[in-house]
């Protein structure tokens, strides 16, 4: 009787922090992609030109191994803001450039709500289901090098439609890890609120910019 009683209690107590970490993910995104939009707003007023790619890469790359290096300190929260804000920073020359097309406004709030409801239907079925999808982490580990290597491909031989794969291959990559990270929140296989911000803030970065491209590649401009 006291094992059970015990037994329970644990599960209860892995119940009540799973939730607080979902809880305070979901907080921190949410001010993320406002401080994102934020920032993709001044470098679109600045008009900021499209950032070299391997500027991109130093930038990015470096600023999220600093996140993972200070995730688990009150330095994560400002490096976590210094990565989104970012982000955001480069978006806003892409953006910038799809206003030029006579029907670019509606391409961006087109791939912005896909991107919304896409986020928020994958995110109700973990959380619904509470299924297990720690299963998706060998694809998200063999998509990323793929997907990486193709648009690497892509940008050097300039090949139209390997670059329409290729976005159409990040949408189920970032719809992947937004299945995943939840999922591993919720059955406490991520117990740190930084990490599962940043993994889903980059999954809904690469999901908003795949959506956009396809759309982009597919519209008569």
């Amino acid at each position: 009787m006291v094992d059970r009683t015990y037994g329970v209690s644990q599960t209860g107590a892995r119940s009540v922090e799973s939730h607080k970490v979902l809880r305070n993910t979901y907080m921190l995104l949410a001010m993320t992609l406002l401080f994102s939009a934020v920032t993709a707003g001044i470098a679109m007023s600045m008009g900021i030109q499209r950032m070299n790619i391997f500027v991109f890469f130093i930038g990015a790359y470096g600023l999220m191994f600093l996140v993972h290096k200070t995730a688990h300190s009150a330095a994560g929260l400002l490096a976590t803001f210094a990565f989104t804000g970012f982000m955001g920073f480069t978006l806003g020359p892409i953006l910038s450039a799809y206003l030029t097309l006579s029907n670019g406004p509606q391409l961006i709030m087109t791939a912005l709500g896909m991107t919304a409801v896409t986020f928020a239907g994958l995110s109700a079925v973990a959380l619904i289901t509470r299924k297990d999808f720690s299963f998706l982490s060998n694809f998200i580990i063999a998509g990323a090098i793929v997907l990486i290597l193709a648009m690497v491909v892509a940008m050097i031989f300039n090949i139209s439609g390997l670059a329409l794969a290729v976005s159409a291959g990040f949408v189920l990559f970032a719809s992947a890890v937004i299945l995943f990270e939840t999922s591993q929140v919720i059955h406490g296989g991520q117990d740190n609120y930084i990490l599962a911000t940043i993994s889903l803030y980059v999954a809904i970065y690469n999901l908003f910019i795949s959506l956009l491209s396809l759309l982009g590649l597919t519209s008569s401009d």
